[in-house]
C-alpha cells in the first residue's frame, strides 16, 4: 500500500466518511481513493478540481491574495470537504472527503482532516 493509501485509510477512519480521495488539482486525477459514497468518487475528484481552479481564478481576477484552506459543499444528506494541500511538499492537491451528513460530527471531522492533511507529501 502507498503513503497516499494510508492517508485515504485513515480519512475513511473519520467518524461519517465514505469516501476519500487525494486529487491533483491541474488534471483532476485522483492519485489515491477510497470508500464508497454512493457515487463515482472519481468522476467528482475530477468536477472538484474545476471547482478548486475556478475559485482559484476568481480570486487572481478580484485581487484576493491568500490561499485556499477549505470549500465547503453541503447537500441534504452528505457533507463534501475540500482542504487545498499548500505544503512545499503537497502544493497543487487537494483532498476531497465526502462525509455523511446524519452520522459525521462536522467540526471534529475538519479537525481530523486538517492533521492528516498536514502530513501528506508526495
Amino acid at each position: 500500500m502507498s503513503q497516499l493509501d494510508t492517508f485515504v485509510q485513515e480519512l475513511l477512519a473519520i467518524e461519517g466518511a465514505t469516501g476519500a480521495a487525494i486529487v491533483d488539482i491541474s488534471s483532476g486525477m485522483a492519485l489515491a481513493s477510497g470508500g464508497n459514497p454512493g457515487f463515482d468518487l472519481s468522476v467528482a475528484a475530477a468536477g472538484n478540481s474545476n471547482v478548486v481552479r475556478a475559485k482559484l481564478k476568481t480570486m487572481a481576477e478580484i485581487g484576493l491574495s491568500g490561499k485556499i484552506e477549505d470549500i465547503m459543499i453541503t447537500l441534504d444528506g452528505q457533507y463534501h470537504l475540500i482542504n487545498v494541500l499548500n505544503g512545499s511538499d503537497s502544493t497543487g492537491l487537494f483532498v476531497y472527503l465526502v462525509l455523511d451528513r446524519n452520522t459525521a460530527n462536522l467540526a471534529l471531522a475538519r479537525h481530523k482532516l486538517k492533521s492528516v492533511s498536514g502530513r501528506i507529501t508526495i
